[in-house]
């Protein structure tokens, strides 16, 4: 049948436009098979990482409370993070099963490397931090986990966005920022929890530099996004990430009087550790229910279909 209001070539449309629906009720991607463990491993290993960067800043700059504090930090957050994957991957094998090849395009390969090679500096930074011993060596490993953490801080991002998760791979361009911005703030968030007001200027500075990156890289995703940001808007991730974004505006706040109150400064501290740890978890949660519905992965196909055709 023909109709001079129709579609291409005069042609009138006798079915309707196809819905999002799935094959026989089932989705079109499978959900992830990560377990809870994972959003804690995100959100640790950042507070690892950011608070080995800050620990080399404060010992650099004669803060040795705060440096003590933050490779402690960066050895508890990275021996916990480093648990909850083996714990979701069911056995120690299976992640030393990794280190048997190196493969440069895999994120998964190459973050397995970059925690091996972290982890014992870390861990050796703190043993010399409190125990008080062999400070050169203490500085030997402080040094170049500092310069591994910005990777252990944001290679996660890239390990999310790798996936065909819709709501992970389009953020492809401003999670590892929204990663890395998290990790900075929760580092600072820490110092600034544990260690006096007049110690605790670089850890606030940290607090701040990072919960605005943070919160500049959350409103790039959605803005750029668009309609297909909805996982992050909606829901219980929409809960957490809006939750995670009033948490750090407070710690921003509370940032200004830190200074001077050290109730000002714990709390502060505690209210961008909170917003980190819902950023990730709502990521997380955020990727899981666009696995679920078929229109977050046809839709932004039928886009790019429209802009190729434009």
């Amino acid at each position: 049948m023909k109709a001079g209001g129709g579609r291409r070539g005069g042609e009138k449309q006798m079915v309707p436009e196809a819905d999002f629906s799935s094959y026989y009720g089932r989705p079109v991607l499978q959900e992830t098979v990560w377990g809870p463990d994972i959003p804690s491993y995100l959100f640790l290993g950042g507070l690892a990482g950011a608070s080995s960067a800050l620990a080399a800043a404060a010992q650099l700059s004669g803060h040795p409370e705060l440096a003590r504090t933050a490779k402690t930090g960066a050895a508890g957050a990275i021996s916990l993070s480093m648990m909850a994957l083996v714990h979701d991957l069911g056995r120690p094998a299976r992640f030393i099963n990794m280190l048997r090849v190196v493969k440069v395009t895999s994120p998964m390969s190459v973050g397995t490397w970059i925690l091996s090679a972290y982890t014992p500096l870390a861990l050796g930074a703190a043993a010399s931090a409190v125990t008080r011993k062999l400070p050169r060596a203490g500085l030997a490993a402080t040094l170049p986990a500092a310069a591994l953490g910005p990777a252990v801080a944001a290679y996660t991002s890239v390990l999310l966005c790798d996936t065909a998760v819709p709501a992970w791979h389009e953020g492809h361009r401003e999670m590892p920022f929204l990663f890395a911005g998290s990790a900075t703030a929760a580092a600072g968030g820490l110092g600034m929890l544990a260690v006096r007001p007049d110690q605790a200027a670089q850890a606030v500075k940290f607090g701040v530099l990072g919960a605005a990156a943070e919160i500049t890289a959350k409103r790039l995703l959605l803005r750029r996004l668009g309609p297909a940001a909805e996982p992050y808007q909606k829901g219980r991730a929409g809960t957490m990430m809006q939750a995670a974004e009033a948490l750090t505006a407070a710690g921003l706040l509370g940032a200004v009087l830190a200074g001077r109150s050290r109730t000002a400064a714990a709390l502060s501290g505690t209210a961008l550790m909170a917003a980190s740890a819902l950023t990730r978890f709502g990521v997380f949660e955020a990727g899981r229910a666009s696995a679920r519905d078929p229109k977050y992965t046809v839709g932004p196909q039928r886009q790019r279909l429209r802009e190729q055709g434009a």
